[in-house]
């Protein structure tokens, strides 16, 4: 969902988080989360690494953006746009670039 439209009193499903449409929904499903309220002190380089082990393959390290987004939303943080965070990552030594 669009971060600007985002309401964290109405967060049901996962798509009603911050940057997650059907595709990402279905990769949170993938590493077994069902409920956003699931996604709570998760670590999102932890998620995207298991990511890439489930698939087989590399995602695109703006998938890592994506997990920081929405973990720091679960965890307290304004629902920002998923490319706030890129440059944090790239900042990162242990972060995919």
């Amino acid at each position: 969902m669009n971060p600007a439209k985002v309401r964290r009193d109405h967060l049901q499903n996962l798509t009603d988080l911050p940057n997650i449409g059907p595709a990402m929904a279905r990769d949170l499903r993938l590493l077994g989360f069902e409920r956003p309220e699931q996604l709570v002190a998760q670590n999102p380089q932890t998620l995207y690494d298991r990511l890439c082990e489930l698939t087989g393959a590399r995602q695109d390290p703006c998938v890592l953006d994506v997990f920081m987004s929405v973990t720091r939303f679960m965890d307290g943080d304004e629902p920002r746009p998923w490319w706030f965070y890129t440059p944090e990552r790239k900042q990162n030594p242990l972060s995919e670039k």
